[in-house]
């Protein structure tokens, strides 16, 4: 998702040096698989944190992604601009403890634990469709909470009109920060209505277990109505605020990157369509999927953006 002129080199060809140096120190740990990795899928699942957790009615019941597929082609540039390299070099981070700063237009300010947040949020699997704006999409099995309900405990004051979350900023774990590819740490953010949807969801596993690093570990915002770029990972701050926040990726290309950044076939990036997208893991022979408004969800939430211009508000 970087900015470049047709001349520039793909971004998912460079690798910068922090990041290059950084590398060789997993060369050996990636030549070596766990006895897990090689389990089924099923098997993997059934037995990880959260085999036994209760299935949300609001789930697809489209075809799942591979799980092989879904935790090794992630875009997590706070480590790399290379999607593959993601898995290795977020195994360095430690997710336990785990604090998040509330903050802003709330009447319960204040350092949460994330046990504690967990404790007040039961947890359920979510099957939703995912969609990047890359034009490549997937299924993932999440495990997370509702979004609003945990918004509610804050008590967010009558000024809140939109919510802003921040990624952890760590450049000596993360050295994908040491480079200029955004601003550094990774901003995102929601209308109050969106972030109060039914829809909207934090995740703390997927496939039946805990989320793994270069998934977002161990709290991410899942939107599934919107561009992949919107679910922020590792988040350590959320902001009650009365103003729209300026999102990482509308700063950096507000002309490519809308800040509600909602899946529109109709709506081409400045770059390529949007019209279809290539489902993660089929074969590269087969037929693109017709890319569906609202990623599908256009029933349940459409009516939140009924008086704007969605090809203006993009």
């Amino acid at each position: 998702m970087l900015i470049k002129s047709k001349t520039e080199i793909a971004s998912h060809e460079i690798t910068d040096q922090a990041v290059f140096e950084s590398r060789r120190q997993f060369i050996k740990a990636a030549s070596v698989l766990s006895a897990s990795a090689l389990l089924p899928e099923v098997s993997r699942a059934e037995a990880g944190k959260y085999a036994n957790i209760t299935r949300s009615t609001l789930s697809t019941t489209a075809a799942i992604t591979d799980r092989a597929d879904a935790i090794s082609y992630t875009n997590y540039y706070e480590f790399s601009t290379n999607k593959q390299d993601s898995s290795l070099l977020a195994r360095g981070l430690t997710t336990s403890p785990w604090t998040v700063e509330v903050s802003g237009e709330t009447e319960n300010p204040g350092k949460y634990h994330l046990e504690d947040i967990l404790q007040a949020n039961p947890v359920e699997e979510r099957i939703y469709r995912f969609r990047c704006v890359e034009a490549w999409s997937m299924v993932v099995p999440w495990v997370g909470f509702p979004l609003g309900e945990m918004l509610k405990k804050f008590k967010p004051t009558s000024k809140a009109k939109f919510v802003q979350f921040t990624t952890l900023y760590n450049p000596d774990i993360m050295v994908g920060q040491r480079a200029h590819v955004l601003e550094w740490p990774y901003v995102e953010g929601l209308r109050m209505d969106e972030a109060m949807h039914p829809l909207a969801i934090l995740a703390t596993g997927m496939y039946g277990d805990t989320l793994p690093n270069q998934n977002g570990a161990p709290l991410r915002l899942i939107v599934p109505w919107k561009y992949g770029f919107k679910s922020i990972k590792a988040i350590v701050k959320i902001e009650f605020t009365e103003t729209m926040p300026a999102t990482a990726w509308n700063k950096s290309g507000p002309g490519e990157y809308g800040f509600y950044a909602n899946v529109n076939p109709e709506v081409p990036h400045p770059r390529w369509s949007q019209s279809r997208e290539r489902v993660l893991g089929s074969s590269i022979f087969a037929p693109k999927r017709e890319t569906e408004k609202f990623n599908g969800y256009g029933e349940q939430v459409a009516s939140l953006y009924s008086d704007m211009d969605l090809a203006k508000f993009f």
